[in-house]
């Protein structure tokens, strides 16, 4: 397939995903940046872990896009006593075929909305490992495919540590995008206050937007997208900063890295990047993209050092110092 046909069908499937976009944005006041993310994950079937304070709709927001796609939508609350056969199920015996049956547990939807994730223990962190990394789950000798696209939409709390996990990089690294959920601004949470104080407003309907099969050959225009090899050359060498940051005449962060992003990050920025270009109606990725988007990808990729936490030195400042020092091609 040419450039010309690709370009001419990403933008009339532009068209569709502005649709979805608007929908969402409909329900849900403000919160476009992390809507159009969320829109990104599902197109690129890429995992997100979201972050933000209690009340700011973070589980709206996914069951919102999975109404407006028609997909299968499960919510399962994380919690200590949380077991691994709670989320990918069980075996069941029959006495009277004498014989166990797999009992499927939620895990088996297209998008999951996995809340509080860092109270669970190790052993239901690890079975969900399993599942997003593999998208697939072993109940007792027997794999099952998950369904597709099948998207795990994580949720922690930042001012919440009792009783919580911290959740292993090796997990985190998973998470191809982490989000940043922040207060609405006063004229947006002034118009949420307006809608639910109205006494005529009818609770707002979820209005189906596109079906699945549909998603998935959006999702295949939006792999199409192109990316130039001075792209490539610039994301390699933004992921390599974060490793070597004085090969880039940032001599000082070195003190403030422990580890930099791993080259999961490198596939990342650029998967993502297409994503980004994709839902701005491009057929071809631009350095705006991939500055655009390498906040959400990176930052829960670094490992800053006990210095950094001294000189309270963040994930977003180191980015930003890197973003300004790598050559813009």
């Amino acid at each position: 397939m040419d450039q010309n046909t690709v370009s001419a069908q990403i933008a009339a499937a532009h068209e569709t995903i502005d649709r979805l976009r608007a929908e969402m944005a409909r329900v849900i006041v403000g919160q476009q940046a992390i809507i159009d993310r969320l829109v990104i994950a599902l197109l690129i079937r890429g995992h997100v872990l979201v972050e933000g304070l209690p009340g700011l709709a973070k589980t709206l927001l996914v069951k919102t896009l999975a109404a407006a796609i028609d997909a299968s939508f499960k919510r399962i609350q994380f919690t200590p006593d949380l077991l691994p056969a709670d989320i990918t199920g069980t075996l069941i015996f029959d006495p009277a075929g004498r014989s166990f049956n797999a009992r499927l547990g939620p895990i088996f939807a297209n998008l999951i909305l996995a809340d509080e994730i860092n109270r669970a223990p190790a052993k239901v962190q690890s079975a969900l490992l399993e599942a997003m990394q593999e998208r697939q789950v072993t109940i007792g000798e027997t794999s099952y495919a998950l369904p597709d696209p099948f998207v795990v939409i994580a949720t922690q709390n930042p001012i919440e540590h009792e009783g919580t996990y911290a959740l292993p990089e090796a997990q985190v690294d998973r998470f191809v995008m982490k989000l940043k959920v922040d207060y609405p601004s006063a004229e947006e949470e002034l118009k949420m206050l307006s809608l639910y104080l109205d006494p005529t407003a009818a609770p707002t309907a979820i209005r189906r937007v596109l079906p699945l099969t549909e998603v998935h050959q959006i999702a295949h225009l939006a792999a199409a997208v192109h990316v130039d090899e001075k792209i490539e050359r610039y994301i390699v060498q933004i992921v390599t900063a974060t490793r070597r940051p004085s090969d880039f005449r940032l001599p000082s962060l070195a003190a403030h890295i422990s580890f930099g992003a791993s080259p999961r990050a490198t596939l990342a920025l650029a998967h993502v990047a297409k994503g980004y270009a994709f839902i701005q109606g491009r057929a071809y990725v631009v350095p705006e993209d991939v500055k655009a988007i390498a906040y959400d990808v990176l930052r829960h990729r670094l490992v800053l050092s006990y210095e950094a936490a001294a000189e309270q030195m963040t994930a977003e400042r180191i980015i930003e110092q890197i973003l300004g020092a790598v050559a813009v091609p």
